[in-house]
C-alpha cells in the first residue's frame, strides 16, 4: 500500500496506480476507522480495480473547536486497517496542504443542506462539501463510495457531483451496525459503557418508528412515541426525529414513495446521528 503525504506527490502516485485502464475508487476518510470504513474499503474492491483511501481530518466541518479537538486520531492503527483491508493508496493531507495560506473558496449547496444537521451545525455542509470537492479533484477516481449513516451528507455530496458536473459516480453504502443496531460511529468510542448500553436505544426507536409507519400509523404519533423512548433511555438532547423525503430531505407528514426517517440525539457529551429507510424495518432484527 502506497502512503502519500506531500500533495505535489499524488499525481505520479496515483498514475502508477491505474496503469493502463485500471478504474479506481475512492473512500473519504477522517479516520478513527471502523468495520463501517473497512466495508466500504471492500465495496471498492467490488467495484473497481483499485482502491484509493484519504485520511483527513476537515477543520471546515467543525463549528465547535473542542468537538475537532476531541475528534480520536490513531493513524497508525488506520493504516494497518487499511493495509489489511486491501487498500492500495492513501493519502493523507495536512491542513496547511488542502487550505493554503489565502484560500477564499467554499463550495456552499442550498436547499438539501438547509435543514436538520444544517441548521444545528451552521457551516458544517460548507465545510464537507468543499472538502469533498477539492479530494475529488485531486484524486479523480472514477467513483467515490460514502456511507450511508450520514444519509444528509451523501444527498449534499451528490448535489455537488451533479450540480458541478463532476463526471464521478457516487455510491452508497448501507449503514454497517454492531449486533444491537447501533450504527458504528468513530463516535462511539467516545461513550461510557453505561451509555454505550443505552445508545442502542436510537436505533430501536428509529426501527419501531419505521415499522409503525409503513403498518399505517400516523407519523406524529409514531415520532413522539420514538422521541419518548430516547428521552427513557437516557439521552439528554433531540436536536431532531424526522420522517423526510429521502431524495430533498424535506420533512413528510404522511407516508410517501421515498421516505426516511433520520436523527440526531445527545448521550452525555456524545451526539449520534442515525438514519432508517422506512422499508427496511421489514428485515430488522434487533
Amino acid at each position: 500500500m502506497q502512503i502519500i503525504r506531500e500533495t505535489n506527490a499524488l499525481a505520479a502516485a496515483l498514475a502508477e496506480l491505474r496503469g493502463a485502464g485500471d478504474t479506481l475508487a475512492l473512500v473519504p476518510t477522517m479516520g478513527a476507522l471502523h468495520e463501517g470504513h473497512l466495508a466500504l474499503i471492500a465495496e471498492g474492491r467490488e467495484q473497481a480495480s483499485r482502491v484509493a483511501a484519504t485520511i483527513f481530518v476537515n477543520p471546515l466541518q467543525f463549528n465547535d473547536p473542542g468537538d475537532l479537538a476531541r475528534y480520536p486520531r490513531q493513524e497508525e492503527a488506520d493504516l494497518a486497517k487499511l493495509a489489511e483491508g486491501g487498500c492500495d493508496l492513501v493519502w493523507l493531507p495536512t491542513p496547511e496542504q488542502l487550505y493554503p495560506a489565502g484560500f477564499a473558496t467554499t463550495v456552499s449547496v442550498r436547499g438539501v443542506s438547509e435543514r436538520w444537521e444544517g441548521a444545528h451545525r451552521p457551516g458544517h455542509f460548507d465545510g464537507v462539501a468543499t472538502v469533498v470537492t477539492k479530494l475529488l479533484l485531486a484524486v479523480r477516481p472514477d467513483l467515490a463510495i460514502f456511507g450511508e449513516k450520514d444519509w444528509q451528507q451523501l444527498a449534499v455530496i451528490r448535489r455537488v457531483k451533479a450540480d458541478l458536473g463532476l463526471g464521478i459516480s457516487i455510491l452508497g453504502h448501507p449503514t454497517v451496525r454492531e449486533p444491537d443496531g447501533l450504527a458504528m460511529s468513530s463516535r462511539n468510542a467516545l461513550l461510557t459503557d453505561e451509555q454505550r448500553q443505552a445508545a442502542s436505544a436510537l436505533p430501536r426507536a428509529l426501527a419501531e418508528a419505521a415499522r409503525s409507519i409503513r403498518e399505517g400509523a400516523a407519523v406524529d404519533p409514531a415520532l413522539q412515541t420514538a422521541t419518548n423512548r430516547l428521552t427513557a433511555a437516557g439521552f439528554s438532547s433531540l436536536d431532531y426525529l424526522a420522517l423526510v423525503d429521502e431524495r430533498t430531505l424535506e420533512p413528510l407528514s404522511a407516508p410517501a414513495e421515498h421516505m426516511r426517517l433520520i436523527a440526531a440525539a445527545t448521550l452525555g457529551r456524545v451526539r449520534l446521528i442515525d438514519n432508517l429507510a422506512v422499508a427496511d424495518a421489514q428485515q430488522i432484527s434487533w
